[in-house]
């Protein structure tokens, strides 16, 4: 499996996501209103043990929502 695999991008993005959601202090049912998906779509891609892979549109939607650049979601995780 290679640096940039869709598994290890999937897992930084869903980490990336749920640390800035902290960050902004949103609850998973806060985030999932201002991005219009179901409070169930966010939970489950915040729990690494289920394989959800977001799609770019969807990433970014969390980016929007989060009002952070897309490219943040990709960092790597500290």
């Amino acid at each position: 499996m290679g640096r940039y695999s869709k598994e290890i991008l999937s897992l930084q993005v869903r980490k990336n996501i749920r640390k800035y959601r902290l960050i902004r202090g949103y609850t998973m049912q806060e985030l999932a209103d201002l991005t219009g998906l179901t409070h169930g779509y966010v939970r489950d891609l915040e729990c690494l043990t289920i394989d959800k892979t977001p799609t770019l549109e969807t990433i970014g939607k969390f980016a929007d929502a989060l009002e952070i650049d897309i490219r943040q979601l990709f960092d790597d995780i500290v």
